[in-house]
């Protein structure tokens, strides 16, 4: 746990009346891997990191980039980004902050030890970068890159003051937390709080509060009780059971959007010959992976009733889906609508890959990370016992759960992303594993597949959007129909607060206490 000094100690203890009524808790509702933030790409480890670090290009509430640490960015030529960064921003521990910054960033990112989702993704395709003045940075891609802007604002920024290869361990404590944000660390403790103090340096808009509890609950009930008792005043991804209730109690308010958190299965690819947690009907060792059969993979996607999950175990929280963007957005191929329910049709395509008995199958996933996932996974084995995959499931809190994944230890198992456009899962979950490319690089199910890999590389080369959109699609309709993954629903984003504040709901995810203020 980080130490806080006792120069700090003492001026918090003194501004501790005037600052009670600028004092917010806020409930998140799963805990950070780090504080570290080029660690993880992880939506927790995010909503800390956003407090205390600055992205380059922020978003807007619709996830559209808007300048951040970059007050502008423009092609130069095809392969040169010309960015201008803000100036007279400095960093918690009071150095300035300027291109070289930018620079030690995106030379860190790819070295991070042991990351279990790098954000060498958003980097790697920069192959080298000019500095013509303290507040300018020419970015050289190896060909035509027209998403750079948004890859950007992916990456949070730290000074180069803290040397060669700084510790993840080091944040965790507090010695490296040293960012351009809106709030200073004062203390955390790792999967129980975080407590912080206002940046007054900050060079955005000042934000309401002076201090920000962060506590970290994950049980659902127990999250929106805390806000009932007035625990907490703030608290993310409101439980579904509960959102009805809250919106007609006076004691609360709630704040909602359409989101951009896709809930999907993996299916184990890695693995061709004997599967893990897969037997025949009988228990039977199986000399084959079935999940590589494309007949196995439509049958356990089209054995599952999305519209009745939505309805029944998400209460009207989210929308059926076919592919990893939702209706409208960016990217959307309109050929693949959410996959109709139909059992016969699932028994007969198992019966035509060789399994007219089916087999069994152990379904894993979280129980404590995205809204009622236990209770989803639950509803999908009920729903492939059906059609003869007789499916035991296993519901595994996130911290233990999320690390065999990266293991590639299960065969079957329930995750969700946040998209910003329809190239960024494309690129982060489908893409052939690249630790060298930086791409794929949260593909746990090890999928690959060179059409799709083909479309993909002239997406992300190609510069006109109406063009570049149209092979997206294509790329989605390859790894759709191949049935790479199996798309479940799209989250709604529900936040709850106590009656007299108000938030900026945001479909990207992102909890900014920043954003919170009363009405």
């Amino acid at each position: 746990m980080l130490r806080v000094s006792k120069a700090l100690a003492v001026a918090v203890l003194l501004s501790a009346g005037a600052a009670h009524a600028q004092t917010v808790t806020m409930a998140m509702s799963s805990a950070p891997t780090s504080v570290d933030p080029h660690y993880h790409t992880f939506n927790p480890n995010e909503t800390l990191d956003l407090h205390i670090f600055d992205r380059l290009v922020e978003r807007d509430t619709q996830s559209n980039p808007i300048p951040g640490l970059a007050t502008s960015w423009k092609l130069l030529d095809d392969t040169t980004w010309e960015v201008k960064l803000r100036q007279d921003v400095k960093f918690h521990d009071g150095s300035p902050f300027t291109a070289a910054d930018v620079v030690y960033n995106f030379d860190r990112i790819p070295k991070v030890v042991n990351s279990p989702g790098s954000f060498a993704i958003y980097t790697k395709t920069v192959i080298a970068m000019e500095v013509p003045d303290p507040y300018t940075i020419r970015m050289k891609t190896a060909a035509i890159y027209p998403i750079l802007p948004v890859d950007m604002s992916n990456i949070f920024i730290i000074p180069k003051g803290l040397g060669p290869n700084p510790a993840t361990e080091d944040f965790n404590s507090g010695k490296n937390a040293i960012g351009t944000g809106a709030y200073r660390l004062v203390s955390y403790k790792n999967g129980d709080r975080a407590e912080l103090e206002r940046n007054d340096a900050w060079w955005g808009p000042k934000p309401h509060w002076q201090h920000i509890s962060i506590r970290m609950i994950a049980n659902d009930g127990a999250r929106t009780a805390a806000l009932l008792a007035g625990d907490v005043q703030f608290i993310e991804f409101v439980p579904t059971a509960d959102a009805a209730r809250l919106k007609s109690d006076k004691r609360v308010a709630l704040a909602e959007i359409a989101s951009q958190r896709i809930i999907y299965l993996w299916l184990d690819h890695s693995r061709t010959g004997t599967p893990v947690f897969i037997t025949g009907p009988n228990g039977e060792t199986l000399e084959k992976n079935p999940l590589n059969d494309v007949r196995v993979r439509e049958a356990l996607s089209i054995a599952i009733n999305r519209p009745a999950i939505v309805d029944r175990v998400m209460e009207g929280a989210a929308y059926p889906a076919g592919q990893f963007v939702a209706k409208g957005s960016w990217g959307y191929d309109p050929s693949h609508d959410a996959p109709v329910y139909d059992v016969a049709k699932a028994k007969a395509l198992l019966a035509q890959a060789g399994f007219p008995n089916g087999f069994r199958i152990t379904l894993h996933g979280p129980n404590d990370r995205y809204v009622n996932d236990g209770k989803i996974i639950q509803a999908i084995g009920q729903m492939w016992t059906r059609i003869g995959v007789q499916t035991s499931v296993d519901a595994i809190t996130w911290p233990n759960y999320v690390g065999r994944t990266n293991k590639q230890e299960f065969a079957a198992y329930l995750l969700g992303w946040g998209f910003t456009e329809a190239s960024n899962p494309l690129r982060s979950l489908i893409y052939t594993f690249s630790p060298a490319k930086g791409w794929g690089a949260v593909n746990r199910g090890r999928y690959s597949n060179p059409t799709f890999d083909a479309l993909v590389d002239k997406a992300m080369t190609t510069g006109d959007d109406a063009a570049r959109e149209k092979v997206v699609i294509a790329a989605t309709k390859v790894a759709m129909d191949d049935v790479a993954v199996i798309p479940l629903h799209v989250q709604k984003n529900i936040w709850a607060m106590k009656a007299g504040l108000t938030y900026a709901a945001r479909a990207d995810e992102d909890t900014r206490v920043m954003d919170l203020r009363p009405q």
